[in-house]
């Protein structure tokens, strides 16, 4: 069966929904969570994520938070933390890693660190059994991605074309998926512009997608109480989960 990522931005609206929205994420056929870490840069972001970033941090997010709804939600639904590396940076790696994995995160996700970057902390990664999710986008070389992808785990993150999240641009994925796949048995997840209507094209030939504008779309209703928006990204996890799968 094909896997489900959902992202989230962690504090927005606020710490005990994202805590209840990601346990009812988990009932509705989400594989993987990625809690988001609010930042006042997301480059790598759509206009929904980036405003959501900005939401959160002006709510008053802090680090700490993403400590305390990690620590609810970890123990029940496989866990990254999804952010730009100056958040974590400014934790201390070296601490951070082995406390992420104390209290049952899997992995991160850091977009704006370059892989020959990330192998400064290979060790401190694997000594503490965190995955450092690998990316590889359109424009890599073939040398490159057999580069990138030959020691990763868990999945690899394929941007699905050469933007930011959230976008609609479709790209013939095919020829991609077979240059990463040549060279690894590590699941592929396809993320960028994916959601109820791109999911099934998306997933071919793919092990999975990762999905965060859809989501925060949602989020972003004001219009809806908190159970109203969490029972609309209930329902489209499931319809996610269902395209993905059919």
């Amino acid at each position: 069966m094909k896997k489900l990522v959902a992202f989230i931005t962690s504090g927005y609206p606020e710490k005990k929904f994202t805590i209840d929205l990601a346990l009812a994420l988990s009932d509705s056929g989400v594989d993987t969570l990625e809690l988001g870490v609010p930042f006042s840069d997301p480059v790598a972001d759509g206009p929904l994520i980036e405003k959501a970033n900005h939401k959160a941090l002006e709510l008053g997010f802090k680090f700490e938070h993403l400590r305390e709804i990690s620590t609810a939600v970890a123990p029940k639904i496989d866990t990254l933390w999804m952010g730009y590396f100056n958040s974590f940076y400014q934790q201390s790696m070296d601490k951070l890693i082995p406390y992420a994995k104390s209290i049952g995160i899997n992995g991160l996700i850091i977009p704006d660190l370059p892989h020959e970057e990330a192998l400064l902390y290979k060790d401190l990664f694997d000594v503490n059994e965190i995955v450092n999710i690998s990316f590889v986008a359109p424009t890599d070389s073939d040398e490159r991605i057999k580069e990138v992808v030959e020691n990763s785990k868990k999945f690899i993150y394929m941007v699905a074309y050469t933007g930011i999240t959230g976008s609609g641009v479709s790209e013939d994925l095919k020829p991609f998926l077979n240059s990463i796949k040549r060279y690894t048995k590590t699941p592929v997840f396809v993320g960028f512009g994916v959601n109820k209507k791109t999911a099934r094209e998306r997933v071919k030939n793919a092990d999975g997608v990762i999905v965060g504008s859809a989501f925060t779309e949602i989020l972003l209703k004001d219009q809806l109480s908190y159970t109203q928006k969490i029972a609309e990204c209930s329902e489209l996890a499931k319809v996610l989960k269902n395209e993905i799968n059919s």
